[in-house]
């Protein structure tokens, strides 16, 4: 899916160096690719009636899935922007959440065609991803806490700056993937 190669290629940005720019490429046609296939599902969507769920779950997931992708463009292209060539060890944490959040869902939307037989792990699965989001927020506020006291003490604002914007991005790509997890489960309780 347009959203685990996104995560990938993101988490492969943080490794810095000339994984920059490669993967920032990756990131920026993954989601041209989540473009597409989210106008065409929402086209036919329109079309058609996909049973079990009605066009509004659908309209919600395939939404919920293509924010995600957008906010992890967004991160790329603000690490383009401020030129930032290295990354502190809890953004790479949390690119890892970000690819473990994009496996999940990977994993989770399948089992909705058999949501009957499936209800009770996809329900397993949506807990893991909300969990991975509480992890990414403390990573979040103890990596902005650690960038806070090396740079802002030194006179180095602007460091502090750029990475609070990284940080806040990233967070921001967890939630999305939170936000996917909420519309699955709320498909399951629905329909179970």
């Amino acid at each position: 899916s347009s959203d685990l190669a996104g995560a990938v290629a993101l988490r492969g940005m943080l490794d810095g160096g000339d994984s920059i720019a490669k993967n920032y490429q990756l990131v920026m046609d993954r989601e041209h690719d989540a473009d597409v296939a989210t106008r065409e599902v929402l086209i036919a969507v329109r079309r058609t009636f996909i049973t079990p769920f009605d066009r509004s779950n659908i309209r919600d997931l395939i939404t919920s899935m293509d924010n995600s992708i957008d906010q992890m463009q967004k991160t790329a292209k603000t690490v383009k922007l401020f030129d930032v060539t290295s990354f502190e060890p809890h953004m790479r944490d949390m690119a890892d959440i970000i690819v473990k959040c994009a496996r999940l869902v990977q994993e989770g939307i399948p089992l909705l065609r058999s949501i009957s037989a499936e209800h009770s792990r996809i329900a397993a699965l949506t807990e893991q991803i909300s969990a991975l989001e509480g992890k990414a927020d403390e990573m979040h506020d103890s990596g902005l806490a650690e960038l806070y006291r090396a740079n802002v003490s030194g006179g180095n604002g602007l460091k502090f700056f750029v990475g609070n914007e990284i940080y806040d991005h990233l967070e921001k790509v967890v939630d999305r993937f939170d936000d996917v997890a909420n519309v699955m489960h709320g498909i399951v309780i629905e329909h179970v």
